[in-house]
């Protein structure tokens, strides 16, 4: 037997949203690799207590069970029971027990906590499981318990709250059991309430998402963003991964952080919290915390009394809180000497960063990319000029972004005298339009030149000749008008002075007219042309866009045609290509065969 076994396609429960990854067995760790967030769960072997082997609805599961109280839940097996069995024997010293699901289908058992897992059982068989790290709330009234749940865009069905009646017995301790109950849940469940004092305050910080100043109250197990208008509580347990970048001004920092789930705000998703910090605003910090309890809690990652720029403060705090660690740019660097791209990103300039294992652009929207989600890129040629390039990614879930305006920096000529054979090939590829505008132009020249010389009947504009003594109101000598400087002139002799104007002729050619074209008419006997692969595919898919959109009108089909043809796979494209070769093929000969007949020898005209 091998020293790893490794399983794709496993599946995992993250409230209420299934999310397929991969997971593999080594002599020294569990590990589990979310395909959709990148996330990762390692547990140590020494930790695993026990193990179970159950079918579910997906297969076969297994749950595993820490010394830490900690419960892990993975389903999408095949029947591979004897060999996980023989591997945590052997490597983990653990018995994998064969556990059955009751499906009975009553609704009277026993409810078990064990660590962070509620089980309600009959005659010792589970019937449902219920992590509580998904319970968001828990109320109690009279002989019952009503557990909420948070809620997660991704699944189809959202459960909201499960009841559960409890008989009125009170326990041996003489307690009441519907309190022990909600305090047992209470105890485990990721429920946001601000007991106690805040570890520290950041006031009035720049959020540009969600947009606005924001004090930021840091608690043990959540953050609070309060700001004028909005409140966002947001559990370390949501937080994927946390980003410090530089800005390209070199002058601010951006600090990212990414969630999942996302913070709400009505119909509004937030996947990333992005502060903005000048690197020259310095901040003294002085946690509410003696210093004993902050070396026990943080293990020397923080102090009691902290001081520096703002941006590392808070960066270092947040990494401390929430236990994971700070992403920052590559080894990348510009032509500006950088550590991003200036880009554009639907509409709006931003900026994008290579990192070590994927891109992360800011901020409108954010974007993170990992390289494993990757599937391909794609340099294009800018839509506007050639000074700038599109820069395009793919996903494996065929998603397509598409970074534009990304500009184009070439090297000196004096970097480019030794580097033989690079040059721009826009640059020496000769522009046969141009030269012919350059010749014409020097044509229309030389033409003009040689009308003046022979003289023109049409009187024009020559300053400088008979207006030249006539002042204007912008003329620095026009102080005195022509009637205040010759006193004995009247009126009419000064107009007899003045030659009058000759109003211009203007002699317009008149151009012949073309012959109207004569329009060709169809011959209806002759076969119809083919369709594309596009035509074809619509015709075939028509009926079922009507019945999935009832009451689409036509434009409406057409452009939901053109969106689900856009996002057709390379292979399904190919089928319909194939059709329309066969079609032109069908076409071509039937063509052929109608001239040969004679038909189509003489065009019908009208």
């Amino acid at each position: 037997m091998g020293d790893t076994l490794e399983f794709n396609d496993i599946h995992t429960e993250v409230k209420g949203s299934w999310n397929d990854g991969r997971l593999r067995f080594s002599k020294q760790s569990v590990v589990y690799k979310s395909h959709k967030t990148g996330k990762v769960d390692s547990i140590p072997a020494p930790e695993l207590s026990a193990a179970q082997w159950r079918r579910v609805c997906v297969g076969h599961g297994i749950k595993l069970a820490t010394s830490t109280g900690h419960v892990y839940r993975y389903d999408g097996f095949k029947d591979t029971v004897s060999k996980i069995s023989a591997f945590f024997k052997s490597n983990y010293k653990v018995e994998l027990a064969e556990k059955d699901m009751c499906v009975k289908g009553w609704n009277w058992g026993t409810a078990k906590f064990t660590g962070s897992l509620l089980s309600f059982d009959v005659n010792d068989s589970p019937v449902f499981e219920i992590p509580l790290a998904s319970v968001s709330q828990c109320a109690t009234g009279k002989n019952e318990v009503t557990v909420e749940f948070h809620q997660n865009d991704d699944a189809e069905v959202s459960l909201m709250e499960v009841r559960f009646y409890v008989p009125p017995n009170t326990g041996d301790d003489g307690s009441d059991p519907v309190e022990a109950f909600a305090q047992n849940v209470l105890s485990k469940a990721d429920v946001i309430q601000a007991t106690g004092d805040a570890v520290c305050i950041f006031k009035e910080l720049q959020c540009l998402t969600p947009r606005g100043r924001y004090d930021i109250r840091i608690y043990p197990t959540f953050l609070h963003l309060h700001g004028k208008t909005f409140d966002y509580k947001i559990p370390y347990t949501t937080v994927l991964r946390l980003f410090l970048l530089p800005h390209k001004d070199q002058r601010q920092m951006f600090f990212v952080i990414s969630l999942d789930p996302p913070i709400k705000q009505g119909q509004t998703r937030y996947h990333f919290l992005i502060l903005l910090f000048s690197k020259d605003e310095e901040l003294s910090l002085a946690l509410n915390m003696s210093e004993d309890e902050v070396e026990k809690r943080y293990e020397g990652k923080l102090s009691k009394n902290m001081s520096g720029p703002l941006f590392e403060i808070v960066s270092r705090v947040m990494k401390a809180l929430v236990n994971r660690k700070i992403t920052v740019p590559g080894n990348f660097q510009g032509h500006s000497g950088s550590q991003c791209i200036t880009c554009a990103y639907k509409a709006s300039s931003g900026l994008l960063y290579p990192l070590e294992r994927g891109f992360i652009y800011v901020h409108k929207p954010p974007v993170h990319l990992r390289f494993e989600e990757i599937s391909c890129v794609n340099f294009a040629r800018g839509t506007t000029t050639t000074r700038s390039f599109d820069f395009e990614i793919e996903t494996k879930q065929n998603n397509q972004y598409t970074f534009s305006n990304i500009e184009r920096s070439l090297p000196s000529r004096q970097g480019m005298k030794g580097a033989e054979g690079y040059s721009d090939s826009d640059e020496d590829q000769h522009d046969a339009y141009l030269e012919r505008m350059k010749e014409e132009g020097k044509i229309r020249e030389e033409g003009d030149g040689s009308d003046e010389s022979e003289g023109d009947s049409d009187e024009s504009f020559n300053p400088g000749e008979e207006d030249d003594d006539v002042p204007e109101e912008y003329d620095s000598n026009a102080s005195v008008s022509d009637s205040e400087a010759d006193d004995g002139d009247s009126e009419e002799e000064s107009k007899k002075k003045k030659p009058e104007k000759k109003p211009k002729k203007v002699v317009k050619e008149k151009k012949e007219r073309k012959p109207r074209k004569e329009k060709k008419v169809k011959d209806p006997g002759a076969p119809k042309r083919p369709m594309s692969a596009y035509m074809l595919w619509l015709n075939g898919n028509r009926e079922r866009i009507k019945s999935e959109n009832p009451g689409i009108s036509v434009t409406e089909i057409s452009k939901k045609a053109g969106e689900m043809w856009k996002q057709l796979s390379k292979d399904r494209k190919e089928e319909w290509d194939r059709k329309a070769a066969e079609a032109k093929k069908q076409y071509e000969k039937a063509m052929k065969e109608y001239r040969e007949s004679g038909g189509g020898a003489a065009p019908v005209t009208k």
